[in-house]
């Protein structure tokens, strides 16, 4: 006869040991790949669960995903730290959580003073089978008609002064 399954518990929030952080849904965090030459990929907590049968921890994310892994790629306009909201979700182990990260809107992350490691920013949702945006198109930005890509600097427009 097959063993029973422990029943799930959710838990309100998890301490990852190795970096002693505390993260609970809603928090946006690093994941650890797989290949250690690849950047960690950026995910957000939906759920955290708990096996009850001793410390296996799972989170429940949806992912992130940089313009480099989306249908297309990376554009001129992408900022190196941007990253887009998918509709991929997955269930991983919380060990593989390396730490906290910020996901800004576009509107504050050029508002910062000061762009940290761990802060990103997302203007556009992705459908990860499609490859389709939300929204699908971005404010362009004068004679360049492209639209604004923060890590370069903006000057302001003489004619309209934007």
């Amino acid at each position: 006869m097959a063993k029973a399954k422990a029943p799930r518990r959710t838990l309100d929030s998890y301490t990852v040991k190795p970096i002693n952080k505390t993260v609970k849904p809603g928090d946006c965090v690093l994941m650890r790949p797989s290949d250690p030459s690849k950047p960690s990929y950026v995910a957000k907590i939906e759920r955290i669960e708990s096996d009850g049968r001793g410390p296996n921890v799972r989170v429940r994310v949806r992912w992130y995903y940089r313009p480099e892994e989306s249908i297309g790629g990376r554009r001129q306009f992408h900022g190196s730290k941007e990253v887009f909201l998918s509709d991929h979700y997955d269930t991983q182990s919380a060990d593989t959580i390396e730490g906290k990260c910020m996901v800004h809107s576009f509107k504050n992350y050029t508002k910062l003073d000061a762009v940290g490691n761990d802060d990103f920013f997302c203007r556009f949702e992705y459908n990860s089978s499609t490859g389709a945006f939300n929204p699908d198109r971005v404010a362009v930005y004068c004679k360049c008609e492209m639209p604004y890509n923060p890590d370069d600097l903006m000057v302001q427009c003489e004619g309209c002064s934007d």
